[in-house]
């Protein structure tokens, strides 16, 4: 008897040993924006801790801050167009509130030939918008995603 109990045991500690720990952040967080100029377009790097659950991008005029309705200008100049990426299941700060980019929330990138400036336009309920502004309204753009590390790139170009 004392035989079958230990081995009930050691199989019911194994089975426990092997289940994977749910994840201390339940929402993947950007913790970088990263810019760079290739061979005929201009990309735009989000670096995060997952994937998000879905991207959406959208051509549109102008943006607004979800949360507040607020217009926001997106910083660079001459931007005529702007691509609006939406990032459905990710943040820009963690579980508790703290932020996990730290980085500028509206800026220049006057190294690159083809966006003006990016900035971010929601932060709420696991819902993460970032705006990239272009000046020349034939430009193309492709969002995608990679892994290992966890991005969403952004390209912009002619």
């Amino acid at each position: 008897m004392n035989r079958r109990l230990a081995a009930v045991l050691l199989a019911v500690l194994s089975v426990f040993t092997f289940i994977p720990m749910a994840s201390a952040q339940s929402t993947p967080t950007l913790s970088n924006i990263r810019t760079g100029q290739q061979a005929g377009f201009s990309r735009v790097v989000l670096d995060l801790s997952a994937l998000p659950a879905e991207h959406r991008s959208s051509e549109v005029a102008s943006v607004s801050h979800c949360a507040s309705g607020d217009p926001i200008t997106v910083a660079g100049g001459d931007v005529r167009e702007i691509l609006h990426v939406t990032l459905i299941g990710a943040a820009a700060h963690d579980d508790n509130g703290n932020p996990t980019y730290l980085g500028s929330r509206n800026f220049a990138t006057p190294g690159l030939s083809h966006v003006r400036g990016v900035a971010l336009t929601c932060d709420f309920e696991a819902t993460l918008g970032v705006a990239v502004g272009y000046s020349n309204t034939y430009s193309w753009h492709r969002v995608f995603t990679l892994t290992n590390p966890s991005r969403v790139v952004i390209d912009i170009g002619l």
